[in-house]
């Protein structure tokens, strides 16, 4: 079942979700600047083994609305807090893969109920994406500022260049341009906006006070989110276990379907 959930009532602002089966519900909170279509080898899986696929298009990217404000994590999280509540979700599991995992981090620290049972965490941009004092780890602000750059004056190449690094195992030409594709049916500037936040948030301080048990899966290959993210997240969150994908880059989901699916399978039951 496809359907559009208004999220802000004063600017009627919906977002698209796409909610696939019955059972036991996990959400999937995709990466920048993609959108649900991402977890396609989870959508297809999922629902046939007696589970809920539901997959949220953040605004600004896939079929939600592309409103010209409201990219930061605070309103991006409470977003997810309103579809949750539209759904009426009990004992759901959220997964939120290199975007989408900061965005579920604030979600669970500032805005979930008791019915958040499971946190997922893949390839994390968390706790911080880009460099600051005392945190060496991601890109340089500088470098994200070049990549904002780019954006502004290509950005179909730029997200070509910035796919390159995606996957670790060999993808056919038209899985590439597939995959190339997700990217542009985000707006512009929904794209510009949350590589600011990527740049500017920073969420060590407050990865401590997740009280649900967190699953944190990354591969070993990551070019885009270092392992280290995971390593320093597995340390800081209380209950939280490491999961790694040797075989893998960023896109686990597709370089190690099926243990990433298996993973998710073993841990739903």
């Amino acid at each position: 079942m496809s359907l559009y959930i208004e999220v802000d009532h004063d600017r009627h602002i919906d977002l698209f979700v796409q909610d696939i089966g019955e059972g036991q519900p996990i959400v999937f909170l995709h990466g920048w600047p993609l959108n649900h279509q991402m977890f396609e080898y989870q959508m297809n899986t999922l629902p046939q083994n007696g589970y809920r696929f539901i997959g949220i298009d953040l605004r600004g990217f896939g079929k939600s609305d592309k409103p010209a404000f409201g990219y930061d994590y605070d309103t991006l999280a409470h977003d997810v807090k309103t579809v949750v509540e539209y759904l009426q979700l009990e004992n759901f599991y959220l997964t939120g893969f290199s975007m989408g995992g900061p965005i579920a981090i604030r979600y669970a620290t500032k805005f979930a109920n008791k019915e958040l049972a499971q946190l997922i965490l893949a390839g994390p941009a968390a706790p911080s994406f880009t460099q600051r004092e005392g945190y060496n780890h991601g890109m340089k602000k500088e470098e994200v500022d070049g990549l904002i750059e780019a954006l502004q004056s290509d950005r179909p190449a730029a997200l070509k260049d910035f796919g390159e690094g995606f996957y670790h195992s060999d993808i056919s030409e038209p899985f590439g341009e597939w995959f190339h594709s997700l990217g542009l049916e985000a707006s512009a500037h929904a794209t510009i906006a949350c590589a600011e936040s990527l740049r500017d948030e920073d969420l060590r301080e407050e990865v401590s006070q997740i009280e649900v048990p967190t699953l944190l899966l990354h591969g070993k290959h990551d070019e885009i989110c270092d392992y280290a993210f995971s390593e320093i997240l597995n340390e800081k969150i209380p209950n939280s276990t490491l999961l790694p994908f040797e075989n893998s880059g960023h896109g686990m989901v597709y370089d190690e379907k099926e243990k990433f699916n298996q993973t998710l399978l073993e841990l739903l039951k």
